[in-house]
């Protein structure tokens, strides 16, 4: 089992950047793809942005793709998501989740194992 620990949301305004950051611990941590999912109000959870254990491979939503930048530093076991032109519609609580295996199952919320409680991203127009 993998912990996640999320931080770095906030309130920002459109046009804006954020950086969350996610710490991963656990016997599997830094053998696992992580990603980021975000959920909106009143909407189903989904997909942003995902990356290898390796950091070789990283897979992106359509809506984030040239906005959002995944990462991590597995000597601190930890993944990051850069995020900049913020966007009102990215309003959304963002979670941390940890995949099975050194890379990604797929991009269902089923498909990952461990899950961290999320931050909360407000995107003022």
């Amino acid at each position: 089992q993998v912990q996640l620990v999320e931080s770095g949301g906030g309130l920002v305004q459109a046009g804006g950047s954020l950086r969350l950051s996610c710490a991963a611990s656990g016997r599997t941590a830094g053998s696992v793809a992580l990603g980021w999912f975000r959920q909106a109000p009143g909407k189903e959870r989904e997909f942003v942005a995902a990356i290898s254990w390796s950091g070789g491979s990283t897979y992106y939503t359509d809506s984030v793709k040239g906005r959002f930048t995944i990462s991590r530093d597995n000597a601190k076991n930890t993944v990051y998501l850069q995020m900049n032109n913020l966007k009102p519609e990215d309003t959304a609580v963002y979670y941390c989740a940890a995949d099975s295996g050194p890379t990604l199952s797929g991009t269902r919320g089923s498909d990952m194992e461990d899950w961290g409680k999320g931050t909360l991203v407000t995107v003022s127009s």
